[in-house]
């Protein structure tokens, strides 16, 4: 007769360094990833011999000319795009606490968040444009087009999609889970509150470095209204006011206004 060993419990030590081996995965999987790839991208545009203010960015570009296979292209990249939102909550629910409840991203106070992130897409989104228009005044922020998809009946309701799916991704990565995680691992308040903003500028550099710095910025709003309230709910309304007016916006501008406006 075996008698099965009780494996003891593993200590803080152990449990912190799994911890920040899933914090690399998380983030080689998701937003860190697209932090390296937007460092490459400033680098080559700054090493291109053309200007930053001649060059283009475009957001949610067409996949192909066939309208049904560009829309299955499109809800397939919004559907394995929220794969690590998935992932990233299924680790902080290790506790046996919801994770969804952990970081707010529950329905507990939908008034209260929906007012709460059209207040943050205000505060947000105005000095944001100022941003962008001194970025490209001074020629250190690309032109971006904010959509390139063809017109469909589909469109706007995929551009929508698009919109929530960054906000899910960035504000439960680079808020809820990676705030969660690095204030386990015993890092200061303003050491969380910087990486969460630092991070969210970096994956923005490919648009330049007037986007780095409005989005650091934003992080900072973002990942301190969190640290005090424990809530993402807000700020993924936020966030997906903010590129639904972006993308939808772009979309249906007529081109002749954007190119008068200096979108395109």
């Amino acid at each position: 007769m075996t008698v099965d060993a009780q494996v003891p419990p593993p200590g803080p030590t152990a449990v912190r360094r799994r911890w920040t081996v899933e914090l690399w995965i998380v983030l080689g999987l998701s937003l860190g990833q697209s932090a390296l790839y937007s460092l490459v991208s400033i680098t080559a545009r700054l090493t291109a011999g053309t200007p930053l203010a001649e060059q283009t960015a475009t957001l949610n570009p067409s996949r192909s000319p066939r309208p049904y296979l560009d829309l299955t292209y499109q809800l397939l990249g919004i559907a394995f795009a929220l794969v690590p939102v998935a992932l990233a909550l299924y680790l902080l629910s290790a506790s046996g606490r919801s994770s969804l409840r952990l970081i707010g991203l529950d329905r507990a106070r939908p008034v209260r968040d929906l007012a709460v992130g059209l207040g943050l897409a205000a505060l947000i989104g105005l000095p944001g444009l100022g941003l962008y228009a001194v970025g490209r005044v001074l020629g250190v922020t690309v032109e971006v087009q904010a959509s390139a998809l063809n017109a469909a009946w589909w469109t706007v309701p995929v551009l929508i999609l698009s919109a929530l799916q960054n906000a899910l991704l960035e504000e439960v990565i680079a808020v809820g889970y990676l705030m969660e995680r690095l204030a386990a691992l015993r890092w200061s308040p303003v050491a969380v509150v910087a990486a969460s903003a630092v991070l969210r500028g970096s994956y923005h550099l490919y648009q330049g470095i007037g986007p780095f710095v409005g989005n650091a910025v934003m992080g900072v709003v973002f990942a301190e209204y969190y640290r005090r309230r424990r809530r993402v709910m807000p700020l993924v309304v936020a966030h997906t006011v903010l590129d639904v007016v972006a993308f939808v916006g772009y979309a249906l501008v007529p081109a002749e206004w954007r190119t008068a406006l200096g979108l395109s």
